[in-house]
């Protein structure tokens, strides 16, 4: 195991249970899979800034790529889709920037609201670096994603396992934009062959 391993496995392990306090109330406003997600999403942060500042880079074969790639949708749509019962769903927002504007003026709980925005971006952007080295054309990666989380979003407020909301389309479009932008710069690290 090499020098930059080591160190990205101890400083990410060490600050994510530094964080736990805070993450804690989330525990009750999800299902408990987002302790797994985060700690995925964590890790895989500061692993690469780790090996980023040490100028060292990471090659794992596009097999090993999709692996993850599959691992992590399973655990984003247990996320997605197994909230706890105690709360209601179905709710619909067809209003764009309604539900954003609720969480920036500080009516939401502030974690509550961060959550949301930080995660409907950051937990799509593995799907935009997935996106671009595909080699797919912007467009292209533009309708899958609408397509897919539209899917996602009908599907739970037809299951009551979520809210329909046109933010989180855009958010979460966002995000998946976020990673085929910055896909060059995650390559300089991460190689996938």
């Amino acid at each position: 195991m090499s020098k930059s391993s080591i160190l990205s496995f101890l400083f990410s392990q060490s600050l994510f249970i530094g964080f736990i306090p805070i993450l804690t109330p989330l525990y009750s406003y999800l299902h408990p899979m987002v302790f797994f997600v985060l700690w995925i999403c964590f890790t895989g942060f500061v692993t690469y800034i780790v090996y980023a500042v040490r100028n060292e880079t990471i090659t794992m074969s596009y097999r090993v790529f999709l692996v993850l790639i599959g691992v992590y949708t399973i655990g984003l749509l247990i996320l997605l889709f197994n909230r706890p019962s105690e709360q209601q769903y179905g709710n619909m927002n067809l209003i764009p920037f309604a539900t954003i504007t609720l969480y920036l003026s500080g009516a939401a709980n502030p974690l509550v609201a961060f959550y949301n925005l930080a995660a409907n971006i950051g937990l799509f952007v593995p799907y935009g670096l997935w996106g671009r080295r595909s080699n797919q054309s912007t467009f292209v990666v533009l309708i899958i994603t609408i397509v897919t989380i539209s899917v996602i979003e009908l599907t739970q407020y037809l299951t009551k396992r979520g809210s329909l909301d046109v933010d989180d389309l855009l958010l979460n479009v966002i995000g998946v934009f976020v990673g085929y932008v910055f896909y060059p710069l995650f390559y300089k690290v991460v190689r996938i062959t």
